[in-house]
């Protein structure tokens, strides 16, 4: 099951190895179910230990029946390389966290620690992780997201037995029980969960067809439906508006933004961030940070914190070197001024035992870059009365389309999923061959498409440096390649290490390097975003803002629109519009739209 819950007796510690917390419930369960024997049983934990390559090493601090989790001296390694180091993971109920570090800084790690149990989470606090698709089965949508209705409902109700017995009537736990089971009544889960479904996209129709029909990235939506649905006590969405267009993620921003429990998510939109968290907890050198309020806020607040610090730092550097030079001048001198230099020296010894400000520590920056391009006679690519239809199906998708595209354009592609905007791009590479009508290109017209799938098609086993070596053999200086590499982020061992241990952004931006040593002139991008950190998008905008070429873009990230697209252009009704407003007006038409059906199904 996607998202499995698991559970765990919460041990005091949890250390060095990849396995669930002392005493997990989901672990004896499986072993007994199998009938394996001790020796079986040890032998079964030492081979997890062996493929999973976290190691966690933590103490359970909050109280073990509280609703809130704390783990003191956290640390985390992944392929024996320190990611987190003696921090803290504070995490409270009705709290909304957004979780952000660089790529490759272990977000995503963290993620599927906390959600496999591999850290002492007390029993009662059930977790919901959203680390893959449902299962491609002939259950319907519908029935996947509530199959486990019934099951949680048991494991509910003797969850609130065994409260009322060891805390009481009392117990602040026992009305979130209720509050729990009250969502699982059977007379409105069905309605609720069909809800949740249609806000992700899923019409009538499609709610009745059987899970295998969909599409991996549909697949995903229902296992979000699923989370939302169960609501658990701790919900860890990694990245979850990744296989969502504009529509789906307004709707999921504004759920989100009313979840009534503990959120913790990954995200690369900063409205998103700025919508729906409480707290930013900010993974950056090796330790986890901890802000109050949304992204915004905790830019102003983390800006005026280093301000802080930084005067602070020159003022105690000041001081020391003024110390040091009084010392070293007249610490020999006359009786009363050596008298002075040691009280100084002494005074230096305090400041020092007491501790000194640290200086700010720059995270360590990189700038994208596009080669630019020579110009080309306008238009460089063409639609001429193009229709389009797949093989095999009866459903025109575009019905005699003009548009002509010059390196000028800076194009983003809008409209609900399966409207044809990822099809489009296809048509304009050759990769799709119009029904009728024909797509003209300049001759001497070179262009790159990103998509989102391109980074799973790189051979996993060679590194980075490896792999643009062997693209781009013409090219015999590796420092060539490890330039080019470093233009996008991928810079010392990372360019040494086998691509399948890279996270995913690092992955992304190995495919960005590759692409911009094609030197395209017109960039088509296909959610360019999905695994990518923050300061990652903004780089890729100002690469674009700064280079001459022409953009086509896909992308559910309205703050990336703003920042690089001139022309919005809305795919439906087998043609393309031009929308005249700006992208905060589209968003703020689609809730309106949103808000408008959901009425109507009331």
């Amino acid at each position: 099951m996607a998202g499995a819950k698991k559970g765990g007796k919460g041990s005091k510690k949890s250390s060095g190895s990849s396995t669930p917390a002392s005493g997990s419930a989901s672990t004896n369960n499986l072993l007994d179910e199998n009938g394996l024997d001790e020796a079986a049983r040890i032998k079964q934990l030492e081979e997890e230990v062996r493929n999973n390559p976290r190691t966690v090493t933590c103490v359970l601090a909050s109280h073990a029946m509280s609703r809130d989790v704390q783990l003191d001296t956290f640390s985390l390694s992944n392929y024996g390389h320190e990611l987190i180091v003696d921090s803290r993971v504070e995490l409270n109920y009705g709290r909304r966290y957004g979780l952000i570090g660089q790529n490759g800084s272990g977000k995503s790690t963290l993620m599927a620690a906390l959600g496999r149990r591999e850290a002492p989470i007390p029993e009662h606090i059930d977790i919901f992780y959203l680390d893959k698709e449902i299962g491609a089965t002939d259950l319907t949508p519908l029935e996947a997201v509530i199959e486990d209705t019934e099951k949680e409902r048991v494991r509910l109700e003797a969850r609130a037995e065994r409260v009322l017995e060891e805390d009481g009537p009392e117990s602040t736990l026992l009305q979130d029980i209720y509050d729990r089971l009250d969502l699982l009544d059977a007379d409105t889960a069905k309605k609720r969960a069909g809800e949740i479904l249609f806000g992700l996209g899923f019409d009538a129709d499609m709610q009745a067809r059987p899970c295998k029909s969909f599409s991996g990235g549909w697949r995903m939506r229902i296992s979000l439906s699923k989370a939302l649905f169960e609501e658990p006590a701790l919900l860890l969405l990694d990245e979850p508006t990744n296989h969502l267009d504009l529509e789906a993620c307004v709707w999921l921003e504004e759920y989100l933004s009313n979840y009534p429990r503990c959120l913790v998510m990954v995200s690369h939109s900063q409205d998103f961030l700025n919508a729906v968290c409480t707290n930013i907890i900010s993974l950056s050198q090796k330790k986890l940070l901890y802000y109050t309020g949304n992204y915004d806020q905790y830019v102003t607040t983390r800006a005026a914190l280093e301000e802080n610090q930084t005067k602070r730092y020159n003022w105690e550097q000041e001081q020391i070197a003024h110390m040091k030079d009084y010392i070293a001048r007249f610490g020999h001198g006359s009786a009363k001024l050596a008298r002075q230099a040691q009280s100084k020296e002494k005074v230096l010894a305090k400041m020092v035992a007491g501790g000194l400000t640290e200086q700010v520590k720059e995270e360590h920056g990189f700038s994208f870059r596009f080669n630019n391009v020579d110009k080309l006679t306008s238009p460089v690519l063409q639609f001429l009365n193009v229709s389009f239809t797949y093989p095999g199906t009866t459903r025109e998708l575009y019905s005699k389309l003009d548009i002509a595209i010059d390196l000028d354009s800076r194009i983003a592609l809008v409209g609900k999923n399966g409207a044809g905007k990822s099809t489009l791009l296809k048509l304009m590479v050759g990769e799709n061959t119009p029904t009728d009508g024909m797509v003209r290109t300049h001759s001497h017209l070179r262009m790159a498409r990103y998509h989102q799938h391109l980074a799973d098609q790189l051979d996993m086993t060679l590194t980075p440096l490896e792999f643009m070596m062997k693209e781009f053999p013409e090219d015999v200086e590796i420092q060539t390649h490890r330039q080019a590499l470093g233009k996008f982020g991928v810079r010392g061992e990372q360019q040494l290490m086998q691509i399948k241990n890279l996270s995913d952004g690092l992955r992304s931006r190995v495919v960005f390097s590759w692409l911009a040593r094609q030197s395209p002139s017109l960039l088509l991008l296909d959610e360019p975003t999905n695994h990518l950190d923050i300061e990652s998008i903004d780089t890729l905008a100002d690469a674009i803002k700064n280079w001459n070429g022409g953009l086509v873009l896909v992308s559910h990230d309205f703050r990336l629109i703003n920042q690089v697209a001139n022309e919005i252009w809305l795919c439906e009704n087998k043609g393309i519009q031009k929308w005249t407003g700006d992208i905060q007006q589209y968003k703020r038409q689609l809730k309106k739209d949103m808000d408008a059906e959901i009425a109507k199904r009331k």
